[in-house]
C-alpha cells in the first residue's frame, strides 16, 4: 500500500473528470511533492497550475474545481483537509485513519511491506566493480560495490529479475605487465637480478604474491627465459589476485550471479562477430594499417581504433562485443556502474551500440564519484601495505562491514564522498549507522520486556487509540517506506534509503524519550507495540536493502 500512489490516483481521477466536463482534450499529468514544512500538508500538487496554462484559465479557479472533484472522489474519507495555497498549489492532509490503515498493511505484510510488482516481466543486468585483476580492490571500488549491490537488492524487492555480473579484463598488455612484475619479484627472491617493467605493478602485494608462489614452486623458474614462463606468471598473478577480489567482495556481502572473462569473448568468437557486424553495416574503415570505427559520426568526439596495425584488437573492441552479447541475451535493461574517471568512455560505447543497430536506451551508465578517507578531520592514506592506494580490505578491517556499506551509501554517488573513518567506528548517536541499528535493537528489547510482563502483541491491536501527534508522525514515517523504495528503483539512487532510515530513527528516538511503550493502559500498550513493530519492520527492511545488519541487541 503506497500512500503516494493512492493520492496520485485520486488526484488524477479528479483532474481527468474536470477536463472531461470542460470538454477539453488537454493531457492530464499529475505529480505529488512532500512539502518541506509539515504545516503545508502531507502532499502537494501543482496539477491545477499545469492544467491552467494549457487551457488558458486562472490557476486558482482550476484548483478550486479540482478540490471540489477530489472531495467527490474521496468516498472513503481519506482526506482530512484540502486547501489551495499561493498561485494554485493544492495541499493535501490525509486523515489519521488513513495512516492507521497503512500501518495495518505494514503489520500484515511484514518483511514484504514496500515490495511491489513494478518490475514484473523485466530483466535487469547489472555489471559493477569489474576491477582489473592486477591488484586488490581499493577504497573507490568499495563505493561501486555498495552502490551496485544495493541497487540489485532494491530492484529485486520491486519485482525485477536481476543478474549481477563481474566482467574480468584478463587479456592484453596489462596482464602481460602483471606477469612480468611477478616474474621480476620472483627472480629477486631467488637471488637473481631483475628490474620491474616500466609500466609494472609495484605494490607490496606483488612481493607477497611472489613469496607465496616461490613457496609452492621453489626456484624452478629462477633461470627460465621470460618468453617461456610469462604465461605461467601471468596466470598465477591474475588467478591469485582475482581470488583475493572474490574474497574481499564476499566479506563485503557482495555476490555475483556470473563472472564473465574477457578471454571468453575471444575464445567464443564474439569479438570477431561484433567486428564483422560493424563491417557489414559500413561502420569500419582502414587507415595506416589499423581498423577504425566511425564513432565520431555517431556522437563520439573522434573515430576509434578497433584493430591495431599489428593485428591485435583493442580493449574497446572487446567492450563493444561484450555489450553486444549482453543486449542479445535479451535483458530489458543493462546497468553499468563505472568510476567517474570513465565518463569519456560513455559516448564511444553508445556510438558503438548505435553503429550495431542496437537500442542504446536499454543501457544506463552510472558514474560513481571518488572517495576521500578522513581520519580526525584530515584526509589520509592509511595503507603502507599496498603501496599506492588504500584497499577495501583495510577499510573493512578498521570500521567493519556495516559501517563501510552504510557510509558508502550515505551520500548520492553523483557527488564526491568524504568517508570519515573516525566517525564510522564511533558507537554513539553521532554515528548514523549505529544510531539506526540502535532503533532496531531497542525495539527488540521492548518486545522482550513486554513478553516478560505478559504483554505480548495481539492479532488486532486498537490502532484507533494512536492520536498523539508523535504517534501519527511515526505512522506517517512507516507509511512512506513503499514510496521511498519505489523512488529508489525509479531513479537508481540507493542513498534515499539511508536518508529515510535516519528520519525514521530521529522520530523514534524522540518518541521513546517522550512516551512509554509499556506501563500505559492495556489498549495503548497494544497500539504502541504495533507501532513499534511497524517501525522495526521498515528499519530492518531498509537496512537489508543496503546490505547492513539489523541487530537484536547492542
Amino acid at each position: 500500500m503506497d500512500a503516494r500512489r493512492i493520492v496520485e490516483s485520486l488526484v488524477f481521477s479528479a483532474v481527468r473528470k474536470k477536463v472531461a466536463e470542460w470538454g477539453e482534450d488537454a493531457e492530464v499529468s499529475v505529480s505529488l511533492e512532500i512539502p518541506r514544512q509539515e504545516s503545508y500538508g502531507d502532499f502537494s500538487t501543482n496539477a491545477a497550475m499545469q492544467l491552467a496554462g494549457r487551457l488558458g484559465r486562472k490557476p486558482r479557479a482550476v484548483a478550486e474545481e479540482i478540490v471540489s472533484a477530489l472531495r467527490e472522489e474521496d468516498r472513503r474519507g481519506r482526506f482530512a483537509s484540502l486547501s489551495i495555497a499561493g498561485p494554485g498549489f493544492i495541499n493535501i492532509v490525509l486523515s489519521d485513519e488513513f495512516w492507521r490503515e497503512v500501518l495495518t498493511v505494514a503489520l500484515e505484510k511484514g518483511p514484504r511491506f514496500g515490495s511491489s510488482k513494478a518490475g514484473e516481466g523485466k530483466t535487469v543486468h547489472i555489471e559493477f566493480v569489474s576491477a582489473n585483476p592486477t591488484g586488490p580492490l581499493h577504497v573507490g571500488h568499495g563505493r561501486g560495490a555498495a552502490v551496485g549491490d544495493a541497487l540489485a537488492r532494491i530492484l529485486e524487492f520491486t519485482g525485477h529479475k536481476v543478474v549481477r555480473e563481474y566482467y574480468i579484463n584478463d587479456v592484453g598488455n596489462q596482464m602481460d605487465n602483471l606477469g612480468r612484475s611477478l616474474l621480476a619479484r620472483y627472480h629477486v627472491l631467488c637471488g637473481r637480478s631483475a628490474e620491474l617493467p616500466e609500466d609494472g605493478y609495484r605494490g607490496e602485494y606483488m612481493i607477497e604474491l611472489a613469496r607465496d608462489f616461490r613457496t609452492v614452486v621453489g626456484d624452478r623458474y629462477a633461470d627460465s627465459p621470460e618468453e617461456e614462463v610469462l604465461s605461467v606468471f601471468r596466470k598465477e598473478a591474475g588467478d591469485r589476485i582475482l581470488l583475493g577480489i572474490r574474497d574481499d567482495l564476499a566479506s563485503f556481502r557482495v555476490t555475483y550471479d556470473r563472472w564473465f572473462a574477457e578471454r571468453d569473448l575471444h575464445d567464443l568468437g564474439l569479438v570477431d562477430a561484433a567486428l564483422v557486424d560493424l563491417r557489414e553495416r559500413g561502420q569500419l574503415y582502414e587507415s595506416d594499417g589499423a581498423t577504425y570505427f566511425r564513432s565520431q559520426a555517431l556522437g563520439d568526439e573522434k573515430d576509434r581504433v578497433l584493430i591495431r596495425a599489428d593485428g591485435r584488437t583493442t580493449y574497446f573492441a572487446a567492450d563493444v562485443a561484450y555489450h553486444r552479447h549482453k543486449l542479445r541475451e535479451g535483458y530489458t535493461r543493462l546497468i553499468d556502474i563505472w568510476g567517474a574517471d570513465h565518463h569519456g568512455y560513455v559516448p564511444r560505447l553508445r556510438a558503438a551500440l548505435r553503429g550495431l543497430g542496437e537500442d542504446e536506451n536499454r543501457l544506463e551508465v552510472l558514474l560513481v564519484q571518488f572517495v576521500t578517507l578522513i581520519r580526525e578531520g584530515k584526509a589520509v592514506q592509511m595503507s603502507t601495505r599496498s603501496g599506492e592506494f588504500t584497499t577495501l580490505r583495510e577499510v573493512l578491517d578498521e570500521v567493519g562491514v556495516d559501517a563501510a556499506r552504510f557510509f558508502y551509501l550515505l551520500r548520492s554517488f553523483h557527488t564526491h564522498l568524504d568517508f570519515d573513518l573516525t566517525l564510522a567506528k564511533t558507537q554513539s548517536r553521532n554515528n548514523p549507522v549505529y544510531y539506526i541499528q540502535y532503533v532496531h535493537a531497542r525495539i527488540c528489547s521492548i518486545f522482550r520486556e513486554a513478553e516478560a510482563q505478559g504483554k505480548t502483541l495481539t492479532g488486532h491491536p486498537p490502532l484507533s487509540i494512536l492520536t498523539f501527534p508523535e504517534e501519527v508522525r511515526l505512522m506517517k514515517a512507516v507509511a512512506r517506506f513503499p514510496d521511498v523504495v519505489s523512488e529508489c528503483a525509479k531513479t537508481l539512487e540507493p542513498h534515499r534509503i539511508p536518508f529515510y532510515l535516519l528520519e525514521v530513527s530521529d522520530l523514534f528516538h524522540a518518541f521513546y524519550h517522550q512516551h512509554r511503550f509499556l506501563g500505559e493502559s492495556p489498549e495503548r500498550t497494544q497500539a504502541r507495540l504495533a507501532l513499534a513493530l511497524g517501525v522495526k519492520t521498515v528499519v530492518a527492511s531498509g537496512l537489508s536493502m543496503i546490505g547492513v545488519t539489523a541487530p537484536d541487541r547492542m
